[in-house]
């Protein structure tokens, strides 16, 4: 045999046995055997096993692994539930500006109407006072839930003899139009939103993680109303009650978050006491 390995391996047939791995030490160990004498049977000997995880000992740890694993995991978990916890608050919300009469009667608006006209905002509310509602986005449903509701008060403000007005910032396609069976008076267009400030606010995307959102979108949807995403939501609107002359701001409600409504027994108390200019 050894005769026939040596013809072999000088034919380049078969290797050498000086080149042969170490097959036959792991045969060797996992052949060894004794004899149990208390059962009588023959088990492998721990020697194999040995040999064996000699042979594996390369394999990385893979518990090292798996606890980076987690970590990551737990990390990020944690991360999510703070920036939840930290969107839920109003610590971080941009605080408005209160609107003077001198800022707004200032503000430029255009009429949408057949004939378009550019004038100052002051005519509005000069002789009998006005309530203005800034628009955050006429497709919104929030807004046009807002809207509706706030058109509800029309035939007492008709009594009082105040007109209900509403800007919007943008004009696109047939938004405005669209927007307007939802409110029951003119609008107008502030480009410059300046009924918007003094101070612009926006909610981002952080919005969409605050609990108060989702119950106003759960309660629109309940009540029936549905909308697009056409413009430009981020910018907070609000609702201003402004009295006659130079009475001044009487309410002035500014969005915290989306779909965060006007109190309308408050925007009728502030109407109540407008006082009228005589002509």
């Amino acid at each position: 045999m050894s005769w026939l390995q040596d013809k072999g391996s000088r034919a380049g047939l078969l290797p050498s046995p000086a080149h042969l791995p170490a097959t036959r030490d792991i045969t060797v160990c996992l052949l060894s055997c004794r004899r149990s004498q208390s059962q009588g049977k023959l088990v492998v000997a721990d020697a194999g096993a040995n040999c064996m995880a000699s042979e594996m000992s390369f394999l990385p740890d893979l518990g090292i692994f798996t606890m980076g694993m987690w970590s990551i995991g737990l990390g990020a978990l944690g991360a999510a539930v703070t920036g939840i916890v930290i969107a839920n608050t109003d610590l971080f919300l941009s605080k408005p500006e209160k609107a003077t009469l001198e800022f707004l009667e200032g503000i430029e608006l255009k009429s949408l109407g057949s004939e378009q006209r550019t004038f100052k905002a002051g005519e509005l509310w000069r002789k009998n006072g006005a309530v203005i509602m800034a628009v955050r986005r006429p497709g919104c449903f929030l807004c046009r839930e807002e809207a509706s509701e706030l058109s509800s008060l029309k035939p007492q403000l008709s009594k009082l003899g105040i007109p209900l007005y509403a800007v919007v910032k943008e004009k696109i396609g047939t938004e405005v139009e669209d927007f307007q069976p939802y409110f029951k008076g003119e609008i107008f267009l502030d480009e410059k939103k300046g009924f918007y400030g003094p101070r612009r606010r926006k909610m981002m995307i952080s919005g969409f993680f605050r609990y108060g959102v989702w119950q106003n979108f759960f309660r629109a949807w309940k009540s029936g109303y549905s909308g697009n995403l056409e413009g430009e939501g981020f910018t907070l609107g609000g609702v201003y009650v402004i009295g006659a002359g130079r009475q001044g701001v009487l309410l002035e409600h500014r969005e915290k978050e989306f779909g965060d409504k006007v109190n309308l027994p408050s925007v009728l108390e502030a109407a109540e006491k407008i006082k009228p200019q005589a002509s």
